[in-house]
């Protein structure tokens, strides 16, 4: 064959020689280092791909088509061995014959099987140990080499290469490279089929996290804490939500966190009074009365000391490679504000004050409730690696395009805190006010229906595409006021409108390659002195918002007010260039991104499918609850066919399938604008989604 030669060849020849003559260069020189680093990826890159393609190989339906036959073969032979005790002469020269002939070919098969098998596996290992040096002599690689790292671990957990693979990388490689997935890293714990012992996979990845938060105790425990939270639901919730406890991750994240004690004893103990008061915080019963009212707070959750070794939960600061965090090195929580504002909405959060060390004081959102924060948590994290992927580019870094991001830090399943995005106003409220009747719809839509009266409209019709062409007629759109009202210089104005146009575009982009639905106007907010966009509440991705009882049709948010703020020539200038832009460096850098989704399927965390209940209570507009609970059993093997499909489908979008067909980078951005604005897709949106606004 003469494809195994080439690639044989290419790495007996090729890729191995030039690791041996980066690695003979003794020098020390940055140029020497980049050198070893670059050939050591390109080895193990390749080496992967190979694996990938035996794996797939072993895996495909004609493989398992030809095992079928082979085990056929087997029975037929040991069926004429039977037969050849008990038959004449004449018989047994033929049987004999026959009986030869089957073994030749079994052999063969067996000969063949095997050297598939050992082929890949040696891919596999030099895959392994090529990208644990690469982590280890520099730093070029290390997103896309840690991740795809994790990913191999996590699907191969029972094979002992990867455990000894693990083991050694935890002693080389320095733990710094595997902040960025703590959470999926250390949401494998406790599962009990892994076995048990220092050969198995629990061992292995304990000793890394224990390494990870022993080195970086502050980007690390607060994941470990929420492991250990993992059963504190409010019994409210419990009746009526799939939150899935999983004991074994609890009991294992608890006993870590003892083991922990003897390194970073105070930190943790701090630590967890700071996570107590939070989730009493989140937790706080208020009345109806009190919504966007200040109220006090009651003495058990105002009493909280200064915690000098804590940061500001929602302060963002860097890892330290060197893991010296001295004092300084961070905003200590100083206490909370005596009062704290309540929010409108079904779990009514709270935002409140919190003091940092460095004076500066951080508005935050607790909240408890039945969305899971956690996956709000996920989807900040692949926006955050977009960004850098964005970054790293230059026709996206000349531009500027990038997701806006804020923190969000679980501690329960259903309790945890989010960073409030400071200066921004949700979409809704500039454009239709908090009522719904105000806003600059009524500043400058004279004549024009209220907001009410065109959705009432839309509910009401049987001929929806029509409707929805009436209502259209009868509320024109104004966003592009908000530049004129808030930026009165030329120069000025005309930077604000492209940088909402950016943002707009790079949003719309990487929020169609996660599947991000429930994408109406009070889900996003805009930046008053930036006008950038930032979207909030990522509970529906994944296309779970084609589950929703009024199935979403639009790939993002592209509606007449939208396209109104970015001026003359809408969507066809700016908005389009900067979507290819976005799309294109997403593209290129197809395989991290799907690594990083395959990471976030393995998080036995993640819930995949939106369970039916959830999907009704996200298009419901009374509050009433339904209680019901008839999921987890079915939600455990429902739960890996979605992410299997989810995956599958991210990387159609990745790949630019859409409809069937393979489309170019400005094809499928053509293809995506065209579905996003059609009308037809629109009328059929629920109405409380507005897509007339």
């Amino acid at each position: 064959m003469t494809f195994e030669y080439s690639s044989r060849t290419i790495l007996e020849k090729y890729l191995k020689p030039a690791v041996s003559v980066a690695e003979g260069d003794k020098s020390t020189s940055k140029k020497s280092i980049e050198r070893q680093n670059q050939t050591q990826f390109h080895l193990a890159h390749y080496a992967d791909g190979l694996f990938r393609s035996y794996e797939e190989r072993l895996s495909s339906t004609e493989w398992q088509a030809a095992m079928h036959l082979r085990r056929q073969k087997k029975m037929e032979l040991e069926a004429l061995i039977r037969r050849i005790k008990s038959s004449t002469k004449k018989d047994q020269t033929d049987y004999s014959l026959k009986i030869q002939e089957l073994q030749k070919q079994l052999a063969m098969d067996k000969e063949e099987a095997e050297k598939l098998q050992d082929d890949r596996d040696n891919f596999l290992n030099l895959a392994l140990e090529g990208y644990e040096r690469c982590l280890v002599i520099g730093n070029k690689y290390d997103v896309r080499v840690v991740f795809r790292l994790v990913s191999l671990w996590f699907a191969l957990s029972s094979r002992l290469n990867i455990i000894k693979n693990m083991l050694s990388t935890v002693e080389e490689v320095q733990s710094y490279k595997f902040i960025p997935l703590v959470y999926q890293i250390a949401s494998r714990m406790g599962s009990s089929k892994d076995g048990v012992g220092p050969h198995s996979f629990q061992f292995a990845l304990i000793s890394l996290l224990k390494k990870m938060a022993i080195d970086h105790p502050y980007h690390t425990i607060f994941q470990l804490l929420a492991l250990a939270n993992g059963d504190r639901i409010k019994d409210k919730q419990r009746s009526r939500n799939s939150f899935i406890v999983d004991i074994d991750k609890k009991l294992a994240a608890e006993k870590l966190l003892e083991e922990l004690l003897a390194y970073h004893g105070p930190i943790i103990t701090q630590t967890k009074q700071l996570v107590e008061i939070y989730i009493k915080l989140a937790e706080l019963e208020t009345r109806r009365e009190d919504t966007n009212k200040r109220i006090t707070l009651p003495r058990e959750i105002r009493s909280l000391r200064e915690l000098e070794l804590v940061p500001v939960i929602t302060a963002t600061f860097p890892v330290d490679p060197s893991c010296q965090y001295h004092e300084g090195s961070f905003p200590y929580f100083k206490g909370l504000s005596d009062s704290v504002v309540i929010m409108n909405g079904i779990n009514a959060p709270k935002v409140v004050e919190c003091l940092g060390s460095d004076g500066h004081k951080y508005k935050q959102l607790a909240k408890s409730g039945n969305d899971d924060l956690r996956q709000d948590a996920v989807m900040e994290q692949f926006f955050g690696l977009v960004n850098t992927f964005l970054q790293n580019h230059r026709d996206t870094w000349k531009r500027r395009l990038a997701v806006r991001t804020y923190k969000v830090v679980p501690f329960t399943p259903s309790a945890g805190v989010l960073e409030w995005v400071d200066g921004t106003l949700p979409l809704g409220e500039y454009l239709i006010g908090s009522m719904r009747n105000g806003g600059a719809h009524r500043r400058y839509g004279t004549g024009d229906w209220p907001f009410p009266k065109c959705r009432e409209h839309m509910e009401n019709g049987k001929d929806k595409r029509k409707i929805f062409q009436e209502v259209c007629e009868n509320f024109r759109p104004v966003m592009h006021h908000f530049f004129l009202e808030r930026f009165l210089q030329p120069a000025d104005w005309f930077e604000k409108r492209l940088a909402y146009t950016r943002s707009v575009a790079a949003s719309s982009m990487v929020g169609y390659i996660v599947g991000l639905g429930d994408r109406h106007a009070m889900n996003i907010l805009i930046d008053q002195a930036t006008a950038e966009v930032v979207h909030i509440d990522l509970g529906v991705a994944f296309e779970q918002g084609l589950m929703l009882k009024t199935p979403e049709r639009v790939p993002f948010r592209l509606t007449r007010d939208i396209i109104d703020g970015m001026g003359v020539t809408g969507v066809d200038g700016v908005f389009r260039r900067c979507c290819e832009e976005t799309l294109s460096v997403m593209r290129t850098n197809k395989e991290a991104l799907l690594t990083i989704v395959e990471v976030f399927i393995h998080d036995p965390l993640y819930k995949w499918a939106l369970s039916p209940l959830k999907a009704l209570q996200r298009q419901k507009d009374s509050n009433d609850d339904l209680e019901t609970s008839l999921e987890s059993l079915q939600e455990e093997s429902e739960g890996n066919k979605d992410a299997a499909r989810a995956l599958m489908r991210v990387k159609q979008k990745l790949d630019g399938y859409e409809e069937g067909e393979m489309r170019s980078v400005h094809g499928q951005v053509q293809q995506l604008i065209q579905d996003a604005i059609d009308p037809e897709r629109l009328c059929q949106m629920f109405p409380g989604w507005g897509a007339w606004m």
